[in-house]
């Protein structure tokens, strides 16, 4: 990913979300050519100098400070996921060639260490997966395997939740409100970028996403990022049905780019035992050995 660019474009998208009303200033200048703030209004908001200011937004973000950053995400209203998003993208831009180097050309482990093979198993009530920074399931459970039985149906790659999201119809039904999971996974995606610019396996996804389809181009372009640790999410399994979880993604300190994420439903709700359900079916179906016969154990 091209630091700069992708520097130019967030802050420039974020500064034309803001107009001078919600800013809390007063507009001047007669005829406005940008639908929200002027840059020198956010230089002005931020305590820099509009030069400076304008230095920034042309992707230039070498040696600049924590606090400088820290006025232009409160002038420019971000969020804590696009204010750690704007940390990512400095970090990035002051990163040493070597280190550039050494993170593109890192190696994704083909396989988990047995001990998190151990733990997702000894989850048997929820459906539990380890996902990588490149949004692909690299182990889970039974019950994991069975949730996402359909995202196993190519076995020509490892199971990704970007690419069966758009680019396999049956996620329309899979996901109930299809939009949202499509808003929520670039999202995701582009913080994971802002991550890990340089990783070949990341820009070689959002490549082909952007070849094969519209709507990951018109929802990458929003320049949009989200923290994603819990909530709820629905889903339309073609075996058992609706099924409502509640999610929660936990980092894994000894793997670096690995978060576990766990989908227990409310104790004694439809979901519950509908999820009793889908086990009994991943047994019948031999649904793991199915799956891990396809793609391999990532």
């Amino acid at each position: 990913m091209d630091n700069r660019a992708e520097v130019r474009q967030f802050l420039s998208s974020r500064r034309g979300r803001i107009t001078p009303e919600q800013a809390g200033i007063e507009p001047y200048g007669g005829r406005r050519r940008v639908p929200g703030l002027r840059r020198e209004e956010v230089a002005r908001l931020a305590g820099v100098s509009v030069d400076y200011y304008t230095r920034l937004e042309r992707g230039n973000l070498s040696g600049v400070s924590d606090s400088v950053l820290d006025a232009i995400a409160g002038a420019l209203e971000l969020d804590r996921a696009e204010h750690d998003h704007l940390y990512d993208l400095a970090r990035a831009a002051n990163t040493s060639g070597r280190k550039r180097a050494a993170s593109a050309g890192a190696a994704v482990p083909a396989k988990v260490r047995p001990e998190l093979q151990y733990l997702l198993d000894a989850i048997t009530d929820a459906p539990a997966f380890i996902g990588n920074n490149r949004l692909d399931i690299v182990a889970a459970n039974t019950l994991g395997y069975a949730l996402y039985s359909d995202m196993y149906r190519n076995p020509s790659r490892p199971a990704n939740h970007s690419r069966f999201i758009f680019l396999d119809p049956r996620a329309h039904n899979f996901y109930t409100d299809w939009d949202r999971a499509a808003n929520t996974n670039v999202a995701i995606l582009r913080r994971e970028a802002g991550r890990n610019p340089h990783d070949k396996g990341i820009a070689e996804l959002i490549g082909e996403l952007s070849m094969r389809s519209d709507e990951f181009r018109t929802l990458w372009a929003a320049h949009n990022v989200r923290r994603h640790y819990a909530g709820t999410k629905f889903f339309q399994h073609p075996v058992v049905g609706l099924l409502e979880l509640n999610y929660q993604v936990l980092g894994l300190e000894e793997d670096p780019g690995h978060t576990l994420t766990v989908y227990p439903a409310t104790p004694g709700s439809p979901s519950a035992e509908a999820l009793q359900l889908l086990a009994s079916w991943a047994v019948t179906e031999n649904i793991v050995e199915t799956a891990q016969a396809k793609v391999g154990r990532q």
